[in-house]
């Protein structure tokens, strides 16, 4: 039940009309009826969904802790293929329409995985091994989002990440794959999926090829969260979430912290709540399975 006390989001949705000028024209603001354009909509829906999420299950006012807006712009210049987070808003494409394609239902995961950017950023470098971390966690609390949201338990979720950015007739499943990394994909217009999923394959590339690996190598510990979540079973948020969570906000991380670095955080964060049984197992029998510990 809500009371005045209670934390409400304060979205604002803006429209770029194609050009690359940021943030575009103001179309929906907290509390504003439906707008004619769906992706408006569906983006103001995710933006609303996300807060309700870290409200509800880690008692998180906003992606800033301080009840700050959520802003997102859409329909960035034409037929862009992408989205990101500027380290304002998290800004959204149309597509091209030959290998990204926006299905404004499905794309909650995306525009969370935005948002889940500005709780990461100030806490991780944005290169190397740490920003490969950084993408995980981004990729990980957007997958309980829409675990959340679709009331689905560790065992019956997809674990995809952008399953509704491939255009049709793309030979894959998402953008990328927490269970299965190395698998969203394999189509002659895109390659093949490069992530790993052992540290064994980890690839060490350079600064200017995307950060150092960064949305490569996050493959890794998105496979260790995934095991450690099914190994615990239940709702992903609960007990392995909010283990993640812990350990990336409880102040303990360092900006240039490696994946055992992390891993070794999770593993205290689990002991920490739950004592030494099977989450701390799963937590560190996930870890060692990646090749990490």
């Amino acid at each position: 039940m809500e009371t005045e006390d209670t934390p409400t989001p304060r979205r604002e949705v803006y429209d770029a009309g194609t050009k690359d000028t940021l943030p575009g024209t103001l179309v929906r603001s907290e509390g504003d009826g439906a707008s004619e354009d769906n992706l408006v909509n569906s983006v103001y829906d995710a933006l609303g969904t996300t807060f309700d999420f870290f409200l509800t299950a880690y008692g998180r006012n906003s992606m800033d802790g301080k009840g700050g807006p959520l802003r997102a712009t859409v329909h960035y210049r034409e037929k862009f293929p992408n989205a990101f987070w500027d380290g304002e808003r998290f800004v959204l494409g149309d597509g091209d329409g030959e290998t990204f394609q926006l299905r404004p239902r499905e794309i909650l995961d995306v525009v969370a995985a935005g948002l889940a950017q500005q709780i990461v950023e100030p806490l991780l470098l944005s290169s190397k091994e740490p920003g490969a971390l950084a993408v995980s966690l981004a990729d990980v609390f957007a997958s309980l989002v829409k675990q959340h949201a679709l009331g689905q338990s560790a065992d019956r979720a997809d674990w995809l990440l952008g399953a509704g950015m491939l255009a049709s007739g793309v030979k894959g499943k998402a953008l990328r794959s927490l269970a299965a990394p190395g698998t969203a994909y394999d189509d002659p217009r895109l390659g093949k999926d490069p992530q790993p999923a052992h540290t064994d394959d980890y690839r060490d590339m350079p600064i200017h090829r995307d950060n150092g690996g960064v949305h490569v190598n996050s493959g890794i510990p998105n496979r260790a969260f995934h095991l450690t979540a099914t190994a615990i079973g239940g709702n992903a948020w609960e007990k392995a979430g909010r283990i993640w969570y812990h350990a990336a906000t409880g102040g303990k991380l360092s900006d240039d912290a490696t994946f055992a670095d992390f891993a070794k955080l999770t593993a205290t964060a689990a002991e920490e709540l739950y004592g030494t049984g099977d989450e701390l197992d799963a937590v560190n029998n996930a870890w060692k399975t990646v090749g990490v510990l």
